[in-house]
């Protein structure tokens, strides 16, 4: 086996150890990179529901409070307003779910199942903690899930206070049951935004390639450079020195003395040589003389 030959498996050996302990310490950080980006995706989301909600709380709901007592407008609620403008985000990314789930919802879709029920008991007793991430299992896979509360405002209580003092319209909607009792300042839902962990694989696997492609293209260069630098500075200088000793062993004096200019250790190798070779061309010399 030739010097290449060997120098290019230690190459590989050291590569696959190299790329092995690489892939140890980068995957942790590939996983965190990659969820935490799809959790800045459902803060975007959340953000646009909160804009959502401002936007209808501030815009839409005085234009049309003066005629909730005969016909109510679901326009008018933030809620609605939220969740139809994420609809939109929904369609074109169905891998994020929105809901504002609420232990007292004025519509019933909107009751919180025991996981929302806790996170928003969370909020409750923590209430300077303004979001949760956390990753929940469900029937189908693993989920990455983003709460925030909702904080009930003064004007909600115009609402949401006393079936008595609601609009009559909401009433005749949702009944008297749902929705009522809110006090100001109370957590009285959570905007909950579900991600199926499989999007943050995904993400994962993008990040890896891109971890993977330069680290590939680096070795590769440093393969071809090191070769280069092999071939020219090791193996052909000690090929040169290897071929005109076999000529001279074999009688051949006149053959030309084998030059490499270097300062390093091949080129005192071949300076010794071309010494060794002169005493042997002398060494013949008198002897024909003799």
């Amino acid at each position: 086996m030739g010097i290449r030959a060997k120098f290019n498996l230690l190459m590989l050996a050291v590569t696959a150890i190299g790329a092995g302990l690489f892939a140890l310490a980068a995957e942790p950080l590939v996983d965190a990179v990659a969820r935490e980006e799809v959790l800045q995706s459902a803060r975007l989301i959340m953000d646009s529901a909160a804009g959502a909600r401002k936007y209808t709380s501030e815009q839409i709901t005085p234009l049309l409070k003066g005629r909730m007592d005969h016909q109510f407008y679901p326009q008018a609620v933030s809620a609605y307003g939220a969740k139809h403008a994420i609809a939109v985000i929904e369609a074109k990314y169905p891998d994020y779910t929105y809901r504002e789930a609420a232990p007292n919802p004025t519509n019933p879709q909107d009751r919180a199942s025991d996981w929302e029920a806790d996170i928003i008991n969370d909020f409750k007793a923590n209430p300077t903690r303004t979001e949760i991430s956390l990753v929940r299992s469900t029937p189908t896979g693993r989920s990455i899930v983003l709460a925030r509360p909702l904080v009930a405002k003064p004007a909600c209580l115009e609402c949401h206070s006393t079936a008595a003092t609601a609009p009559p319209s909401m009433v005749a909607i949702y009944g008297a049951q749902n929705g009522f009792g809110w006090k100001a300042d109370d957590v009285i839902a959570a905007q909950v935004v579900s991600v199926p962990i499989q999007a943050s694989a995904v993400r994962a696997g993008h990040i890896r390639r891109l971890f993977i492609l330069p680290f590939a293209s680096l070795i590769l260069v440093m393969y071809v450079a090191l070769n280069l630098l092999l071939h020219f500075v090791i193996i052909r200088p000690i090929e040169g020195i290897a071929k005109t000793a076999e000529a001279v062993s074999m009688g051949h004096i006149e053959t030309p003395e084998f030059v490499y200019e270097s300062s390093d250790e091949i080129g005192r190798l071949s300076e010794s040589f071309t010494r060794m070779h002169r005493s042997v061309v002398e060494a013949f010399r008198l002897l024909a003389q003799a």
